[in-house]
């Protein structure tokens, strides 16, 4: 089923304008910097942010201008921090595409993340709405504030599911949750419909992670990413954490410590992730995820009364579950 051109029906024109504005943010006639931000520009993903934005908008009244530069001002707060990460975690790579920091070095990307950080500033500032500039201040904080977490969290011992619901739900969760937010907001949205918003943002980004930790456990030539890749990073991810606090395989556990110290090695994380599938760590992540699915549903019935906009927003939790990358 091609989920995307569901989800983009009733939002077709109204995406055109969103990107034509986006790519002209992303524009600059100086050299470095022009290039910089085209080299940025050229790996644009599937829009699922800026699209949970403009959806919101038509749920509580109409795609504005506070709508669009919204969600202009929150992909780009978005993209800048993508490219700090990717300096913080020497990412040479990023959507299949060289880094910034690859690409140059790292002082540019500092400062190209800088430069499109202050223009997501500038775009909020469009919106003539105070909530708005406060929702992308706060969604600022609590990025930097999940990152942190999980970095002290890797010196953790402690291997706890609510640990791992903080983190994401400071990091994925906490983008999809302001998009979410600021669509309804920027429709005129009363605060009890605003915060049904938000949850069903938190939602949706919480099942976009828990999908996404999944991939982690199989192939490349499955997924497009490659197995154990997160344990190399020192993350223990949902499955694993079941499957270690369900079993109390004291083993396994000492192997998930070395992930956590980057101690691991490659055919320990091949048993992690064995251990992992056999005992029914995979199957708790999706059972998981249909649960958010089942809340997320609660909000489009009770909320949404346009068809189109409904049969949209299921798809795009659908597209979430299934999609492949």
């Amino acid at each position: 089923m091609d989920y995307l051109s569901i989800i983009k029906q009733p939002i077709n024109s109204d995406l055109d304008d969103f990107v034509e504005l986006f790519n002209k943010s992303l524009s600059h006639t100086d050299g470095l910097l022009g290039h910089a931000l085209e080299h940025i520009r050229q790996r644009a993903g599937k829009r699922m942010r800026p699209m949970l934005i403009l959806l919101m908008a038509k749920i509580f009244g109409e795609v504005s201008a506070a709508t669009l530069h919204g969600a202009v001002g929150l992909e780009l707060l978005h993209t800048a921090s993508l490219v700090h990460d990717d300096v913080v975690d020497e990412s040479s790579e990023r959507r299949g595409q060289t880094s910034v920091n690859a690409e140059y070095n790292n002082k540019v990307a500092v400062l190209v993340g800088d430069y499109i950080l202050s223009t997501a500033l500038l775009h909020v500032s469009y919106t003539h709405s105070e909530d708005i500039v406060r929702h992308l201040a706060e969604l600022g904080r609590t990025l930097s504030n999940g990152e942190i977490l999980q970095l002290s969290n890797i010196q953790n011992e402690e291997i706890s599911e609510q640990v791992y619901y903080q983190v994401i739900k400071q990091k994925t969760a906490a983008l999809f949750e302001a998009c979410a937010g600021v669509g309804a907001l920027s429709a005129g949205a009363e605060e009890c419909d605003i915060q049904a918003a938000k949850k069903f943002g938190q939602n949706i980004g919480i099942i976009f992670q828990i999908r996404d930790d999944i991939f982690d456990y199989y192939d490349k030539s499955d997924i497009g990413k490659p197995t154990g890749n997160d344990m190399v990073e020192g993350k223990l991810t949902l499955p694993v954490i079941y499957a270690l606090n369900h079993t109390g395989d004291e083993e396994m556990k000492q192997l998930a410590l070395k992930v956590k110290r980057r101690t691991v090695t490659n055919d320990e994380i091949a048993r992690l992730v064995q251990f992992t599938k056999a005992n029914g760590g995979i199957e708790y992540a999706d059972k998981c995820m249909w649960d958010f699915h089942a809340d997320s549903i609660n909000f489009i019935e009770t909320k949404v009364k346009d068809e189109a906009v409904q049969r949209s927003l299921r798809a795009y939790l659908d597209y979430v579950i299934e999609r492949k990358l």
